[in-house]
């Protein structure tokens, strides 16, 4: 089945404090965010026709653009409420949700004082962010090339449309040696994340993750440390180098679109789908469908 481009699906976007047409939502080309990827986005899920974590999702959305030096002209609350009639108006239930904050096309520059910041919320069908038959077997990453920065070189607290480059990047190279991602060390040679999820391992029944210093704490990623810990399971946050790989059996990684995927093979490292990672894509699973977890106990 061809894929419809983003530019040209039916529904609506809102924009700017209003829905409009789909097709209609656009930026001019000398947009300051298209030239210095000053912008920042979200990435939610909604499940049976409700937004999993909105509120914490547009909270971070505010939290990046302040790091990124501007302000969202809406709050919080008033986000909340436009994600939902987006989700709405396009009569969606289980659906992507994207917020976008972008500084606008009234200075071009460096300097960025005199714009004007535009938000856009869009929503649309996403199953899988990975081939169905790619996650039921586990995940094939390779190990990526270019490198988490440093603190002190990039805001890596903030989800900065900038700091994706190098995903896209090393996703490309991946994909075309037969890949399905990318295993991201960070600037000091450790392990932090794929290309656009946060990843875990499992050693002796005990969840080992790295510690998100240079990448983002993810959302999915705090929500299954907390279902870990509620199924009785140890939870080590800290510094993992490549080499400590060969000793893990299990990997996954969690993200609002991966939401928790295995991994079989990481360069030479191979682990299985085990108990562990079965367990919480079940809980998983269970929170985001609560009403599905509920036909199913009882069926």
């Amino acid at each position: 089945m061809p894929i419809v481009p983003y530019d040209q699906r039916e529904g609506f976007i809102w924009l700017n404090g209003q829905l409009v047409p789909w097709g209609d939502a656009r930026v001019h080309v000398l947009t300051h965010g298209l030239h210095y990827a000053s912008a920042v986005f979200e990435g939610m899920r909604a499940y049976d026709g409700q937004i999993f974590k909105l509120t914490e999702h547009n909270q971070r959305l505010h939290e990046s653009a302040k790091i990124l030096d501007f302000e969202i002209p809406y709050s919080i609350a008033e986000l909340d409420k436009a994600a939902r009639e987006v989700l709405r108006a396009n009569k969606l239930s289980d659906a992507y949700v994207r917020p976008i904050a972008w500084r606008g096309s009234e200075q071009m520059g460096v300097a960025a004082q005199n714009t004007k910041t535009n938000v856009a919320i869009a929503a649309w069908n996403w199953d899988s962010y990975f081939d169905p038959a790619a996650r039921a077997k586990g995940l094939r990453l390779k190990i990526a090339d270019y490198r988490r920065p440093d603190p002190r070189t990039a805001p890596v607290e903030s989800k900065a449309t900038g700091l994706y480059m190098i995903c896209t990047i090393e996703k490309h190279k991946a994909e075309r040696e037969g890949y399905n991602d990318a295993l991201m060390l960070d600037w000091r040679g450790q392990v932090a994340e794929a290309t656009g999820a946060n990843i875990f391992f499992v050693q002796n029944g005990v969840l080992h993750t790295p510690l998100p210093d240079c990448f983002l704490d993810g959302i999915t990623r705090r929500t299954v440390i907390g279902l870990a810990k509620q199924r009785g399971l140890k939870v080590i946050e800290r510094a993992i180098l490549p080499e400590e790989l060969s000793g893990f059996s299990e990997c996954f990684i969690t993200g609002t679109a991966a939401e928790v995927t295995p991994v079989a093979e990481i360069g030479q490292y191979t682990f299985t789908i085990g108990d562990i990672t079965r367990t919480l894509m079940d809980d998983f699973t269970a929170l985001v469908h609560p009403a599905k977890a509920k036909v199913a106990a009882e069926g």
